[in-house]
């Protein structure tokens, strides 16, 4: 029922899938057939004596597939179409070229951080003042209703300003990004983003199509473990999942430009936090890189596995398919995700900031617990609790700290950056604490969405607790240096 020539050539490259369906359509066992043994050894033989391994064969059957397809097409193109490959050839001659390649990527990469910051900054705002108003307004309403005051004050200052916050912080970048990235994947770049980046992946012992995940995960985490599922070794695809929260992503975006704007480039959302983020976002692939590297050579030893990438040709972006896909396949997924955590989340910081023992709030009670260790990495007690509640969403971190250091029984939000810088730099912030603050919030436990979906896609709990320790350890080790470097 199989061709010869396919199955032998499937055979000699130890297809996995070719193994099995012999064994069950044909019922001969490739371990125990005398001549296909034989057969399979000699193969084996010639293979070595002429240098050739099963990676450079499985490359050599991908080519020659390339070029009999080219073969078949010979004379069928026309010269507009012959035009039109000269024209990707010279694109792709500089997106591809082995210096110049690296820093179109750098730029494309700021570009759409830029964008997606500059763009969101207003509708970010107009949206949580929405939200903040309609949240007003039905409050007064429920009081007008007779419901008991303590619901009211848990339901509105708790629950839905906790929501209003995530939606507000969340969905406009999300709404820019995405949108972008999908353009990015319609036009045709990604894939030579995954061809640049194939080399360094490949000396991690990881698949080149990580590359795709990790970009996937500046837009959201949960979204770029998800994206793992177009690998196909079962090795490489838990790599990228492991590692995928080292990138930032956008719900980190709001702490990561306040600070940098406010300590390091001074007010305002100009090009300048926008360059000094694409260096932050830098170290979070390298730290993907490291990370994969080391776990290749410990916990999950291997090869990297070869794959055929094509790469397709530069086409115009279909706007339609592009808004449906990154509005409602990607967007709308994560935010759904977010407010489902973000809900409780709220009520639990409402609790803590509302309930009090010996005339502290529980919130005040354990930052004070937290201090020690805060300090000892360069940040204090506040900043770790906020990083703790913040677990169901990265964005409400900054009104968490905010609230402790203002005492005050809800999140709080800030009117300019001036008015952040003041309060963190009269809390005892300096440049130092800024840095750990930053380097932490690359580096720490993935938010519970991504964790979520991390157990979902590995079936294991082990390895979702990996994936949250892994770079919540790096984040501390890199805070501790910068404590006592600088």
């Amino acid at each position: 029922p199989f061709p010869a020539s396919w199955l032998a050539l499937r055979l000699a490259e130890k297809d996995a899938s070719t193994m099995k369906s012999v064994e069950e359509n044909l019922g001969i066992s490739i371990a125990s057939d005398p001549a296909l043994a034989l057969a399979m050894e000699k193969t084996d033989r010639l293979l070595r004596e002429r240098g050739i391994t099963q990676t450079g064969l499985s490359d050599l059957v991908a080519a020659r597939l390339v070029e009999k397809a080219l073969e078949l097409c010979d004379g069928a193109v026309s010269p507009d179409d012959e035009a039109f490959i000269k024209r990707d050839r010279k694109i792709d001659a500089v997106l591809t070229h082995k210096v110049l390649g690296y820093p179109v990527m750098v730029a494309l990469l700021a570009l759409t951080l830029w964008l997606t910051i500059s763009g969101a900054n207003y509708p970010s705002e107009l949206l949580g003042r929405g939200l903040f108003w309609l949240g007003g307004r039905l409050e007064s309403l429920f009081s007008e209703w007779g419901v008991p005051a303590l619901i009211v004050d848990a339901l509105f200052n708790g629950v839905w300003r906790t929501l209003a916050w995530v939606v507000s912080v969340m969905l406009p970048p999300m709404a820019i990004f995405f949108p972008l990235f999908t353009l990015l994947e319609d036009l045709g770049y990604l894939p030579r983003v995954a061809f640049n980046l194939d080399g360094f992946f490949k000396k991690c012992s990881a698949c080149g199509k990580q590359a795709l995940t990790m970009c996937m995960g500046f837009g959201c985490n949960a979204a770029g473990v998800t994206g793992c599922r177009i690998i196909n070794s079962p090795r490489e695809r838990l790599l990228a999942i492991l590692t995928n929260n080292f990138v930032p992503c956008n719900g980190r975006f709001p702490t990561l430009i306040a600070l940098i704007a406010v300590f390091f480039a001074g007010a305002g959302f100009s090009l300048a936090p926008a360059v000094m983020l694409t260096g932050v976002m830098l170290l979070g692939v390298l730290m993907t890189m490291l990370t994969s590297k080391l776990l290749s050579a410990t916990i999950l030893r291997g090869v990297p596995s070869s794959f055929t990438l094509e790469l397709p040709p530069y086409r115009k972006p279909r706007v339609l398919q592009i808004i449906l896909r990154s509005i409602m396949d990607r967007t709308l997924f994560v935010l759904g995700r977010a407010v489902t955590v973000a809900a409780p989340a709220g009520l639990v910081i409402w609790i803590l900031g509302n309930t009090a023992f010996g005339g502290a709030s529980l919130l005040s009670i354990m930052s004070d617990a937290l201090d020690p260790v805060g300090r000892f990495f360069g940040m204090d007690g506040v900043i770790l609790l906020a990083f703790i509640l913040g677990l169901p969403a990265n964005e409400i971190v900054i009104p968490i700290i905010l609230m402790c250091y203002m005492s005050e029984s809800t999140l709080m939000d800030y009117a300019s950056l001036e008015e952040l810088g003041s309060i963190l730099v009269q809390n005892g912030w300096t440049t130092t604490t800024a840095l750990c603050v930053i380097l932490f919030s690359l580096m720490h436990w993935p938010c519970s969405t991504t964790l979520i979906t991390i157990k979902k896609e590995t079936g294991s709990l082990a390895y979702t607790g990996l994936a949250a320790l892994l770079p919540t350890v790096f984040g501390l080790f890199f805070c501790f240096l910068a404590a006592r470097l600088f």
